[in-house]
């Protein structure tokens, strides 16, 4: 096979997906030949417009991050919606906004824009992507089709184009979306992973007003409940938005109107997006698309592997779909990379590549889930909601809902912390306008923590790096995972000294005197609480009170400042 490859790697779909992992491939592997085909001629729309912020991580990886801050894009600082069991609008923030400090742009990726997004216009930011790509030395085509992808068994030994050209790779990926050409063709099956079957109907405007401007170019996007569905608001310029309505497919099939009827009575019915759409123009070129979740059951194979969302879709409500293409791009680029040279053992390489794309869309699955059950508003949807409820085994009572998104693991297959990687004290301050979903917190009623490794086996896991996979060892049992590094290995170190609260404390204030490093104090000191929440949560600690221990706390960090209580100082 080697000696037919006209390519090392050829990479099915130009849009982020593929242009993430041709970029990282050519960065960290100059000599590897690889071939981009992309069915359409850029730039063209495309939904998935609202980003999250490990993936401005991502761009810096890259080196395009100054390229997407240039184009102008507003600065996410977060969401804010109508929805849950309130019908106020509340704020959800990856960064506070009174905290945002006005400067120039373009900016660098340092200081507050670490902790943002953007929300892209997807006609500039794919073009930027896919021509950085090729500035790296990726040969592009566009207006390129795929008709066909000869294959025998698992492996993959050409693809067909529509003008009957054969072209050879050592290694295929598949990132053409929701065509999955290379997933059908190879009759890999997928699974509906939830009765979240939802369809978009969406248009662009021009002269929109944006719900709120923080600094220079900052703002938060719009989610609004409608009762039956949801409206997002999605500034992508200074003149331009996008502004799309996800309702449940049934809803529309049972509604007999046209996507057109109700997209119009949802944007005349929500005040809110109402009131910004005054002066709007239409474009005049309402799109609509199937929305709904679904998973891959295999990611890789002999020879090739799927990336974005050819391998699985999570609904959108946590607009976390290019993050999660875009991240799982640059995992199959490394795991691409390393398998070539042969270094490493080929069948660990691509297990550890699945498990964490498998476990990286079903936790979205899972509380995208949790997001729609939790809307009280869905006043039209109640029967809709009580099924995906009933599957899931969630009443949504605080300690029930909690236990459930647990079932998801608290560290993920990455080792971040929280369920589908948003940080726990963001998901527990949910519980005020969803649910409820705060229960008694394990970490602040308990005072002694004693590690549980009982029937688990230390092994090495795949940990991928810059442009390399790292091993990392790992305690593994039933599913779960916990890494023996970071702020992990931090605890359970300080375990290991003692299972008592204050004796713990005082190790910590030890360690902070010793060190003398603000950083230190705020991204391991400050998240001590939340990694002991996960690893409780996941089974690695058994947390009890003892009344006749001396009272100690925790520090907490608020945002980005320590805590301590007067107790402790």
């Amino acid at each position: 096979m080697n000696d037919l490859a006209s390519y090392d790697v050829l990479i099915i779909g130009g849009g982020p997906a593929g242009s993430t992992c041709g970029t990282l491939l050519r960065k960290y592997n100059p000599s590897l030949r690889v071939l981009i085909l992309e069915r359409e001629t850029f730039p063209r729309d495309h939904v998935g417009e609202s980003l999250l912020p490990p993936l401005s991580q991502l761009l810096n990886e890259m080196g395009c991050w100054e390229k997407v801050e240039a184009a102008g894009f507003p600065i996410k600082l977060g969401a804010t919606y109508k929805w849950g069991k309130s019908k106020e609008l509340w704020d959800f923030e990856f960064y506070p906004a009174e905290r945002f400090v006005d400067e120039p742009r373009p900016a660098k990726y340092a200081g507050q824009r670490l902790w943002t997004a953007f929300q892209v216009d997807r006609s500039v930011y794919d073009t930027i992507l896919l021509d950085h790509s090729a500035s790296l030395g990726c040969e592009v085509r566009q207006n390129a089709r795929v008709s066909k992808v000869h294959a025998e068994g698992d492996l993959v030994m050409a693809v067909e184009m529509d003008d009957g050209e054969m072209i050879t790779g050592r290694h295929y990926v598949d990132a053409s979306g929701h065509s999955g050409i290379l997933r059908r063709s190879l009759g890999v099956e997928t699974n509906t992973a939830t009765s979240l079957q939802n369809i978009a109907i969406w248009n662009y405007w021009e002269n929109a007003d944006w719900a709120v401007e923080i600094g220079v170019g900052g703002t938060r996007v719009q989610v609004m409940s409608v009762g039956y569905g949801w409206l997002w608001f999605i500034p992508l310029g200074p003149t331009r938005t996008s502004v799309g309505l996800v309702i449940p497919v049934e809803y529309y099939k049972e509604s007999g109107k046209r996507p057109a009827e109700l997209y119009s009575e949802a944007l005349a019915s929500q005040e809110n997006i109402a009131a910004l759409m005054v002066n709007a123009v239409s474009e005049g070129n309402l799109q609509t698309t199937k929305d709904w979740s679904f998973i891959s059951t295999r990611h890789i194979g002999e020879n090739w592997s799927l990336v974005g969302e050819s391998a699985g879709f999570a609904d959108p409500i946590l607009a976390a779909g290019l993050t999660m293409a875009q991240v799982g791009a640059k995992e199959a680029a490394i795991a691409i990379q390393e398998i070539l040279k042969g270094e490493l053992d080929e069948d660990w390489i691509k297990q550890e590549f699945e498990e964490r794309q498998m476990a990286r869309i079903s936790s979205h699955i899972r509380f995208a889930d949790y997001w729609y059950t939790a809307n009280a508003q869905f006043t039209d949807l109640k029967e809709f909601t009580a099924v995906i409820a009933s599957e899931n085994g969630l009443d949504l009572s605080p300690d029930k809902a909690w236990a459930w998104l647990a079932q998801g693991g608290f560290i993920d297959s990455s080792g971040a912390l929280g369920p589908a990687g948003f940080p726990i004290d963001h998901v527990r301050n949910l519980g005020e306008f969803l649910a409820d979903i705060e229960p008694s917190s394990a970490v602040k009623s308990s005072n002694v923590f004693r590690m549980n490794l009982e029937g688990a086996v230390l092994r090495d896991r795949v940990q991928f790096g810059m442009g390399r996979i790292e091993k990392t060892p790992c305690y593994s049992r039933g599913g779960r995972h916990l890494p023996v590094t970071g702020i992990f290995k931090y605890v359970i170190d300080l375990l290991a000294v003692s299972s008592e609260l204050p004796e713990i404390v005082e190790e910590m204030k030890r360690h902070i005197a010793e060190k003398q490093d603000p950083n230190f104090v705020n991204n391991t000191i400050g998240v001590v609480p939340h990694a002991l929440e996960a690893m409780i949560s996941d089974g690695w600690v058994d947390a009890s009170f003892d009344p006749s221990l001396p009272t100690k706390k925790l520090p907490e960090r608020v945002g980005n400042v320590l805590h301590w209580n007067t107790d402790n100082r």
